[in-house]
């Protein structure tokens, strides 16, 4: 076979909030995974890719871009047929109000949510629903800041945040009411046996320091299988290969999906993931050649 060659789109550093370094690590440590495995991995940053669209001449794309113009980018080129990992339509999926309408359109579980515009008055919408306390999270793009993604209390305090992000110029929003229980995160490679999962408050990792609202672990059983098995069939809806989130074990062991990401850091198992994503990348690879 002849050697395969790929570019390798890094993320820009707005868009790894408190997590440039691992970001910037696990994209490295797949590349250089791949060239192990025989590849030839381009690098180029984000901001390259956005400027010489152009010079980006592999067939092969590895991408972790989140801004909207590589995105854009990302779709054009896959639609010239090139194979693009993730695929630039899986990663706008994984913006809060397209996931949440996919998930819960899917039947994936996935909190009670309401989608609203931030200007309007959202109190009688949380009360008819029944949150007694709520998230608000912004639901035109990946989050960017700590107040992108916001803990309300009460309908009066999800009002003022909502006007907030009016103000910041956010036009849209999603409402998840608030779960009770172990928050969970989790790290996948869709087709392949490779899942990780731990408790973020106890170890301490964090990227705004929301975990702290859930707490330390009760160590509340549930399906391990049944988690991998959901986060897949979600990542497979969501169009999206490498990826990772958040979800809440309920004291009755079910479990919620409350947050799903294209591409994320892997940090706590960075040197056990990077091989299985080099070779689930090389797994569609050899498919795409032989279509």
């Amino acid at each position: 076979m002849a050697e395969i060659t790929i570019a390798g789109i890094m993320r820009a550093g707005a868009y790894s909030p408190n997590h440039i370094g691992n970001d910037t690590a696990i994209f490295n440590a797949t590349a250089e995974q791949l060239r192990k495995r025989g590849c030839l991995v381009n690098v180029y940053s984000e901001e390259q890719f956005n400027e010489n669209e152009k010079d980006i001449k592999e067939d092969i794309i590895l991408a972790m871009c989140r801004q909207q113009d590589s995105i854009a980018r990302l779709q054009r080129l896959e639609d010239e047929g090139r194979l693009v990992i993730n695929s630039g339509y899986g990663i706008e999926n994984c913006t809060r109000e397209r996931m949440t309408r996919i998930l819960l359109g899917n039947g994936i579980p996935y909190p009670d949510s309401l989608i609203v515009n931030t200007n309007e008055n959202v109190k009688p919408l949380i009360e008819k629903a029944g949150f007694q306390s709520c998230w608000i999270k912004r639901g035109d793009f990946h989050a960017m800041h700590k107040e992108d993604v916001s803990y309300c209390r009460h309908a009066e305090e999800a009002q003022e945040v909502l006007q907030e992000y009016f103000y910041r110029g956010i036009k849209r929003a999603v409402i998840n009411v608030h779960l009770v229980g172990d928050l969970v995160k989790f790290y996948g490679i869709r087709g392949s046996q490779f899942f990780y999962w731990f408790y973020p408050f106890d170890e301490g990792h964090s990227k705004y320091g929301h975990e702290a609202v859930n707490g330390r672990s009760q160590g509340l059983e549930f399906d391990k299988q049944a988690l991998m098995d959901m986060c897949n069939r979600a990542a497979e809806e969501l169009n999206v290969v490498i990826y990772g989130g958040d979800c809440i074990v309920g004291q009755d062991g079910s479990v919620k999906i409350i947050d799903f990401n294209d591409w994320p850091s892997f940090a706590p198992c960075r040197i056990e993931a990077a091989p299985n994503i080099a070779k689930a990348i090389l797994s569609i690879v050899k498919q795409y050649h032989k279509s």
